[in-house]
């Protein structure tokens, strides 16, 4: 009876060592896969890494550009003040010659006063 126990105990521990080791095998195939699913994550965070640098030196070109053209806009609106008050001044300078030319009563200076007036807008 002792035996028939004992090959009882001996039977049901090789079938628990059995099941142990299908459990060892689905927890090594189970860390198999969270390992490769951690490679799959860790190359998607690579791919991701890689795209930001990316669209930080794109940003950063844009905002070179933009500094560019603000400096070159306020270039040109500096050379619009200026040549507005050089076509003042001009403006100023014909009305004055305008004035000084008309002291004088010659027929010719009237024909030419009279073309040049209008065509310079300076009625």
């Amino acid at each position: 009876a002792a035996a028939k126990e004992i090959k009882e105990l001996i039977g049901n521990s090789v079938q628990e060592v059995a099941e142990g080791a299908k459990l060892v095998a689905q927890a090594g195939q189970t860390i198999g896969d969270v390992v490769a699913s951690v490679q799959k994550v860790t190359a998607i965070v690579g791919e991701i890494a890689t795209a930001n640098a990316e669209q930080s030196s794109g940003i950063d070109q844009i905002n070179i550009a933009i500094t560019s053209m603000d400096d070159t806009t306020q270039r040109n609106a500096a050379l619009v003040e200026q040549s507005a008050a050089a076509a003042a001044s001009l403006h100023e300078q014909a009305e004055r010659l305008i004035a000084l030319v008309s002291q004088f009563q010659l027929d010719a200076v009237a024909a030419v006063r009279a073309r040049t007036v209008p065509a310079l807008g300076l009625d």
